[in-house]
């Protein structure tokens, strides 16, 4: 009997040392679980503007709107200046799965597979702003942008304003004629190189970054922008005419990869996409402003304001939509259809 007792006192103390020991392992592990569950996801939105440049200024009010309304959960990074490298080689990383946001238009999306797509950039399509939100709400833009997903990118924003293109050039340029020839810097993309093709032109896609060198020692003879990038860049020091063509209204759009999009909560996409949207209007309402500040400063800077023909420049442009390396590549009957979606 009592050495029954001895045996049963001894798996007793065994077990207790046993789930003394064991508590800690489960603590620890819930701690860890705990600390997991509480990380914010980091985004890191990556763009080629420079600081102090419209899309700058609102991509700051996106990251401090995100951060506010997902109460930490959610964390933004803000890389200016092309830091995080080309606009095709953040795509490529998107599509690779990483937390990464850029902005992009229909040109690169046609790259992408969605040919369609590729009409917004087209020269001269809009009349007017009106025009380009009526097509963003369009069925036709929701069928490009499911169809976009489908390719792993996912559409988060389409309301922001990046502002008319204009082009600027190390020479005067009065008239299409003039053109012909020039290299004009262009980003990668097919519609962009036709585009400035059908105007006469010998588009060169380039890096951003390589701009300013790249006219400085003649490698080029313009580049077209919005006001505010072409200013903040300091390309007028190097290229000192400037015509106001607007040959695209561009309205640009942010994209994450579809893969990265789906591993947030549903309430974290929203917050995502809804602040995303907040932040084009707030976008929207500074471009006016500081486009018109951009242009004085140009003036008061050296830059000689040439004025063009610019139905001249449209009706040059009209060649683009009947060239079959780019139409055969479209549904039928595309530039109608979209016409009538913007009316």
């Amino acid at each position: 009997m009592k050495k029954k007792s001895i045996i049963l006192m001894v798996a007793l103390l065994v077990l207790s040392l046993l789930t003394a020991c064991g508590a800690p392992a489960k603590d620890a592990s819930e701690t860890a679980q705990k600390t997991e569950e509480t990380k914010p996801v980091v985004i890191q939105i990556g763009y080629g503007n420079n600081p102090g440049e419209p899309i700058d200024l609102a991509a700051n009010e996106w990251k401090k709107l995100v951060e506010e309304k997902s109460n930490g959960t959610m964390k933004i990074e803000l890389f200016p200046s092309a830091q995080l490298g080309s606009k095709n080689d953040l795509i490529d990383q998107m599509l690779a799965g990483d937390s990464v946001i850029t902005l992009a238009d229909g040109a690169f999306y046609a790259d992408r597979g969605v040919k369609d797509f590729g009409i917004v950039f087209g020269p001269y399509l809009f009349d007017s702003w009106e025009e380009c939100w009526k097509l963003t709400e369009s069925d036709w833009y929701k069928d490009q942008s499911a169809k976009l997903e489908e390719k792993g990118l996912k559409l988060l924003a389409s309301n922001w304003m990046y502002g008319d293109r204009h082009t600027l050039t190390t020479k005067p340029v009065k008239s299409v004629a003039d053109l012909k020839g020039m290299k004009i810097r262009v980003p990668d993309n097919t519609i962009q190189i036709k585009g400035f093709e059908a105007l006469g032109a010998t588009p060169t896609p380039m890096a951003f970054g390589e701009v300013y060198t790249a006219l400085q020692q003649g490698t080029i003879d313009g580049l077209e922008n919005p006001l505010t990038v072409l200013y903040n860049g300091k390309f007028h020091e190097v290229a000192k005419y400037l015509i106001l063509d607007a040959h695209v209204k561009n309205f640009t759009t942010w994209i994450a990869g579809a893969d990265f999009f789906n591993t947030l909560t549903p309430e974290q996409q929203e917050i995502l996409m809804e602040t995303g949207r907040e932040a084009g209007i707030y976008n929207n309402e500074i471009q006016e402003k500081l486009n018109t500040e951009a242009l004085e400063s140009l003036k008061a800077e050296g830059v000689e304001v040439i004025d063009i023909n610019k139905e001249e420049f449209k009706e040059a442009a009209m060649k683009f939509y009947s060239l079959p390396e780019i139409t055969s590549e479209w549904s039928e009957g595309l530039y109608d259809t979209v016409k009538k979606a913007m009316k």
